[in-house]
């Protein structure tokens, strides 16, 4: 055994111990990093060594600076933004692909690679009730996946001209979402160069979900003022509350005016493992494009994004490129998935997702999901019991946003204030963190209950921690 692979050896049981440690134990740390802005950086050295450090020394830094400076996404007491998990299996994975270092963007350069990406599509495809004849491919996040659907919607509109020649004939393209929708849709028209202004936010109702008459009466009269409508983004669960678009409708309105519509369900897809849930996507046949992450809500660590197409020829004859460095001979007789997409490099992704679905089988997901949504009910109920605290929207599967109101009397200025006093003062003490939204004028309060190791326990704790701080602050 070479002195490199014993050296490997060695740090590497120090650093698995150390990673099972910290699975057993991340309750233990404030789940919001406690250090104050420019801490970490103050503690780095300024320059790079002339000479180089023991592995010992570096990890005791790593220790000692690094982990201070974490906000432990991990923690079954993380209740912020969506999830962002991991596992056991995905953790192995991805100790195996570091190890690999495979380059998967030909079939060639790691043929598994392709492969295994090719049926592990399928297998969340049909698991999911998309249809069966369209084809995925993971991109590293949804914003990427969202973006390749606008690239390809022009691409498609234009008869692939906007690549060649640029815009020069082809302006006035409109992109239309709710007023919900995530960021990633008004960074993604601005990258494409359509503009943000040219991104229409279509209002939402009371429970945020996009009002299909006016999607139509937006796109109606943008074609009698000379535009040239592109693209609809649906979100099937929105960023703030987890509102669910009216797909169907939606989608009838996009086929009519033959323009491109993609679904966003970055985190509440995972939910379409459930069949109870598949009736969300009603009216996918008349989409054409879909994405969902895996490292939400599916235990699989970041980045694994699902993107799927009906026609991957589309997709394919928007990015291809193909300079003699990466001809080879099984060119036109493979899928080469650098060319399904915005990176030439890409991860094999694949393999974590692969050990994740038959580590847990469907089953086992279907139940981790239905448990995270029992909990959510749990708290829902007694929110809905509480003499001060109320429901902004209905509860959306696992997530909850509500908002402290201990009087009618308080103006809606001194409820805000109220609730981002209370918000700070939780995440503040390291116990809990929750991040907020606005609906309208209202702050309200998030609370998303799916990480991996969650336990009634932990919801049971953090309410009554709500309830007490909130007590405090009026005390005060």
């Amino acid at each position: 055994m070479s002195s490199e692979a014993q050296k490997f050896r060695k740090y590497a049981h120090q650093f698995v111990d150390w990673m099972a440690d910290y699975m057993d134990n991340v309750e233990q740390y404030p789940v919001k990093s406690q250090v104050a802005p420019r801490e970490i950086y103050e503690q780095i050295e300024q320059r790079i060594p002339d000479e180089g450090e023991r592995i010992e020394d570096i990890f005791e830094d790593f220790k000692k600076i690094i982990i201070p400076g974490i906000t432990h996404w991990q923690s079954p007491n993380f209740f912020a933004y969506f999830q962002a998990n991991t596992s056991s299996p995905s953790i192995l994975a991805e100790m195996l692909m570091a190890t690999l270092g495979v380059q998967g963007m030909k079939w060639d350069t790691s043929p598994a690679s392709t492969e295994l990406e090719e049926r592990m599509m399928e297998w969340l495809r049909d698991a999911m009730a998309l249809p069966a004849d369209w084809t995925g491919v993971i991109q590293d996040t949804a914003s990427t996946a969202t973006l390749a659907s606008i690239i390809t919607a022009r691409e498609q509109k234009s008869n692939y001209e906007v690549n060649h020649k640029g815009y020069t004939g082809f302006t006035n393209f409109r992109v239309y979402c709710s007023d919900q929708t995530h960021s990633s849709i008004e960074k993604g028209v601005k990258i494409v160069g359509i503009g943000k202004d040219n991104l229409v936010k279509v209002p939402t109702d009371d429970i945020q979900a996009m009002k299909a008459d006016l999607l139509l009466a937006s796109i109606e009269k943008d074609i009698t003022d000379g535009y040239h409508p592109l693209c609809v983004v649906a979100a099937i669960g929105t960023t703030g509350t987890m509102a669910m678009d009216p797909l169907k409708r939606i989608a009838e309105i996009c086929k009519k005016h033959n323009i491109w519509l993609h679904v966003d369900a970055a985190y509440a897809g995972s939910a379409l493992l459930l069949p109870e849930y598949q009736h969300l996507i009603e009216g996918i046949e008349d989409a054409d494009s879909f994405v969902f992450n895996p490292h939400k809500w599916l235990f699989t660590n970041f980045d694994c994004s699902a993107y799927f197409v009906k026609d991957k020829d589309a997709l394919v004859n928007t990015f291809a490129i193909l300079p003699e460095y990466l001809k080879t001979k099984t060119d036109g007789l493979v899928a080469n998935h650098c060319d399904w997409g915005i990176p030439l490099g890409r991860r094999f992704r694949s393999l974590k997702l692969w050990f994740v679905l038959r580590h847990y089988g469907l089953k086992g997901l279907q139940e981790k999901l239905r448990f995270h949504i029992e909990l959510t009910k749990w708290l829902e109920n007694e929110i809905v019991k509480s003499s001060d605290f109320e429901l902004a929207v209905p509860r959306s599967m696992n997530l909850v946003c509500f908002y402290y109101k201990p009087s009618k009397d308080i103006t809606i200025e001194e409820q805000n204030s109220l609730n981002e006093r209370l918000l700070n003062q939780l995440n503040g003490s390291g116990e809990i963190y929750l991040t907020h939204t606005k609906i309208d004028n209202t702050y309200i309060l998030r609370m998303s209950i799916g990480q991996n190791n969650v336990q009634h326990a932990h919801i049971s704790n953090a309410w009554n921690l709500i309830q007490k701080t909130a007590e405090g602050i009026l005390l005060n």
